[in-house]
């Protein structure tokens, strides 16, 4: 059956051969609240689907009109076969549950790197989400790129404390980098970008670097709120 959970998904799991990210658009915060009990309802009414799914998880958006949906699975082949199945069933529910929901973008990654703090046991009370395009397919500049962030993180000698761990994807068509970053609040993430000596962006050769990478196109920062898991029972 299926189970639903506090926890926030473990990011650095082994298992986790493919990792899917998308993004709704449902327009307002009462919306955002009916969808999450809606995908909820119609998750947790039916049996867990599969069992190369490890773990669905939902975040509301901080700017009050966006879902996140983060899911990891043993490998791309069971998500196809759960798309074949299950996948149009539930989403038909939700959109009757609520109408009007944009499904706006779905990418399939796989994990690359982590960086946390040793011993940390705090629970992210922010999840920040970090979205790098580059102008065409690279997996070397993809794996270059995100080196060259942990260069720059570990030359920092002052990291703001609220920043927890960041976990770098490369998505498998080869153009985008996704850090997926915990942070203990929004505040925290939000004083850190303010002050950039704190270790996002500062003014050093290595964070230029980064920022200057060639081909690099554009980045997007967006703060969640994990609203929702949920797992096998």
């Amino acid at each position: 059956m299926t189970r639903r959970t506090e926890n926030h998904p473990d990011l650095t799991r082994a298992d986790a051969g493919a990792r899917l990210f998308s993004t709704w658009r449902v327009g307002t915060p009462l919306r955002q609240r009916q969808t999450v009990e809606a995908i909820a309802r119609t998750w947790e009414r039916r049996p867990w689907p599969a069992d190369g799914l490890l773990g669905y998880h939902v975040y509301t958006g901080e700017d009050a009109s966006s879902l996140l949906h983060y899911s990891q699975w043993r490998d791309e082949q069971a998500y196809e076969a759960f798309t074949k199945v299950h996948r149009q069933e539930r989403n038909d529910e939700i959109d009757t549950a609520v109408p009007g929901i944009e499904r706006l973008w779905l990418g399939r990654y796989r994990h690359y790197r982590s960086g946390t703090r040793d011993g940390d046991t705090r629970v992210p009370g922010c999840v920040v989400i970090v979205d790098i395009e580059f102008e065409s397919p690279d997996p070397d500049r993809q794996r270059a790129w995100v080196d060259a962030v942990f260069e720059a993180l570990e030359s920092e000698s002052h990291l703001h404390p609220g920043g927890m761990s960041a976990h770098f994807h490369l998505s498998t068509d080869g153009t985008r980098v996704l850090n997926y970053a915990e942070w203990e609040s929004a505040q925290a993430h939000i004083e850190a970008l303010a002050a950039p000596g704190a270790g996002i962006g500062s003014a050093t050769e290595k964070w230029e670097r980064v920022q200057t990478w060639p081909g690099l196109k554009h980045t997007t920062v967006s703060r969640y709120d994990h609203a929702l898991g949920l797992v096998p029972d």
